[in-house]
């Protein structure tokens, strides 16, 4: 499985080339960049074209960005901060569906495949309407995403519209068959479990975010500081019918003042893990 890293390693610091050259160097060959507005701004010219000119010349990819899940720069804080595609204004929803195109075209300048984002913030309540405010949110948002060559992939977070029952529902309700997924470790083992989860969206599923907890809160811990089984959900990613990255979604906080060389070390031992479960094409050579 290819290694990526989520910049969300970073998030509450400037990304500048510093840090991906530092990825690379670490043998990291993908990244999926995690739009927030202090870490990386897709709004700031400057900063993109910055950025575009170093990929350009480094073989690091840009496998995917992460939506704006705010506007703002201090994670939501200030008020209306929140950018929600299935919000029941029709105002809030356009300004939404606008910060989520303009993410959509940093791919002109910097090419990447997938938009990961979210149906719906934390702890969303379900109802029907927001599969319709959804609908007409992601319709736009799907063209916009095709014209510039990326796929758009939602999340499972802990959210009564981001379940994967209601994630197959949402795509059955509006017929959104373009939409694929992102697997959250992390997410799945605050819900019903990781395997459960996985096997419900196995079929569709196309990126990870790979991350640790101890099935209470959200912590984004690096693998095996929480209490997830790696063996099974490594056995599952690796028989899956889409080659998956192994892309680390863990949290920036102080604890590991070397969080790349963790990162490295994660790394490893998930490989080993991965060796030994293999994969079906693998073992029939």
């Amino acid at each position: 499985m290819k290694r990526a890293l989520s910049t969300h390693l970073y998030a509450n610091h400037e990304l500048t080339t510093a840090t991906l050259s530092g990825i690379l160097r670490a043998g990291i060959k993908e990244v999926e960049i995690f739009c927030a507005k202090q870490h990386f701004d897709y709004t700031n010219s400057t900063q993109v074209r910055e950025l575009a000119n170093w990929f350009s010349d480094h073989e690091l990819v840009l496998g995917s960005l992460h939506a704006p899940m705010y506007k703002d720069l201090d994670w939501g804080r200030s008020s209306g901060a929140a950018i929600n595609v299935v919000e029941l204004d029709r105002h809030r929803r356009l300004e939404a569906e606008t910060e989520l195109k303009r993410a959509l075209d940093v791919a002109e300048q910097i090419p990447f495949r997938y938009l990961v984002m979210h149906l719906g913030v934390a702890h969303e309540k379900f109802e029907l309407a927001k599969f319709d405010a959804g609908h007409a949110s992601l319709e736009p948002l799907l063209l916009h995403a095709k014209q510039r060559g990326v796929q758009i992939l939602l999340e499972n977070i802990p959210n009564e519209l981001s379940t994967p029952e209601k994630l197959r529902s949402f795509i059955e309700y509006t017929r959104l068959s373009e939409l694929g997924f992102c697997f959250d470790t992390g997410h799945a083992h605050l819900g019903a479990g990781v395997e459960p989860e996985f096997e419900s969206l196995r079929e569709r599923v196309f990126s990870t975010h790979v991350h640790d907890n101890h099935g209470d809160r959200d912590d984004h811990l690096f693998p095996f500081e929480g209490s997830i089984d790696w063996e099974v959900t490594l056995r599952l990613f690796t028989h899956a019918p889409n080659e998956l990255p192994l892309q680390l979604e863990a949290r920036d906080t102080s604890e590991h003042t070397q969080p790349l060389e963790k990162a490295l070390e994660v790394f490893a031992r998930l490989e080993e893990i991965v060796a030994r479960v293999g994969t079906p094409h693998e073992r029939k050579a």
